[in-house]
Parts: structure tokens; C-alpha cells; sequence
């Protein structure tokens, strides 16, 4: 009822080990993982980092900046300030880096391009010139 996506064919046919096996693939995922596995550990540290002065350094987590706003509720808030921060980074890097390389490995393996809004253009779904 609710699945009413469709596979063009071409997407079913292919092989996609073939697929992963391609320098076009390898280099897809080595700039991905190049800048996912760092955030994700500076985050984590800086998360922990955190977590660990709220637990143990209650003193300086709760010295007074301005008013009843202490360096505690700052680094709280700076938590969701970095990870709007990261999200905003990795969408800017992954349309400059990453979809371009993406577009051309499903063109390759669909046989036609996508247009902005993600109909295709030229072939309807099952193959066809439109």
C-alpha cells in the first residue's frame, strides 16, 4: 500500500559489486570517509569532553559568566550549535564533493540523468524515450 516505489530496470540488472569495484566508487567513499570519520570523532571527543567536566569539574562548569549563565549552560548550548554547525558542513561538502561523483555513478548504472527535482529527464521510469 504505502511502497509504491518503483526500480527502473536498469537499477535492478546491475551489478553493483561491479559497481563498488570502479575508481569512481573508491574515490567516492574514500572523500566520504575522509570527512565523515573525523567529525564524528572531533564530536565525540568534544561530546565526552563535556560530559566528563559536567561529572567532575563541577566547580568550573558552574562558574558564573553572566547572571545566573554559568560555562556549563554555555557548553550546553554550544553542543547544539556545533551540530547544526557539522550538518551545515557536510551538506555544503557533500554537494560540492560528493554528488557530483554519486550522479555519475547512477547515471552509469540507470542510464539517464536526474532533473533537480529528481524526475528523469528523456526516459520515462520503465526505460522508454519520452
Amino acid at each position: 500500500m504505502g511502497n509504491d516505489a518503483r526500480t527502473p530496470a536498469a537499477a535492478t540488472s546491475a551489478d553493483f559489486e561491479e559497481v563498488q569495484a570502479t575508481q569512481q566508487f573508491q574515490e567516492l567513499r574514500k572523500r566520504h570517509r575522509s570527512f565523515v570519520f573525523p567529525m564524528a570523532i572531533a564530536f565525540l571527543l568534544w561530546y565526552f569532553a563535556y560530559v566528563i567536566l559536567a561529572a567532575y569539574a563541577v566547580d568550573f562548569m558552574s562558574t558564573k559568566v553572566w547572571g545566573n549563565i554559568n560555562v556549563g549552560i554555555i557548553m550546553g548550548l554550544l553542543q547544539f550549535v556545533t551540530t547544526f554547525a557539522i550538518t551545515g558542513w557536510y551538506v555544503s561538502y557533500s554537494n560540492r564533493r560528493l554528488d557530483p561523483i554519486a550522479a555519475d555513478i547512477r547515471h552509469g548504472i540507470e542510464g539517464h540523468e536526474y532533473d533537480k527535482s529528481g524526475g528523469t529527464q528523456g526516459r520515462s521510469v520503465s526505460g522508454e524515450a519520452k
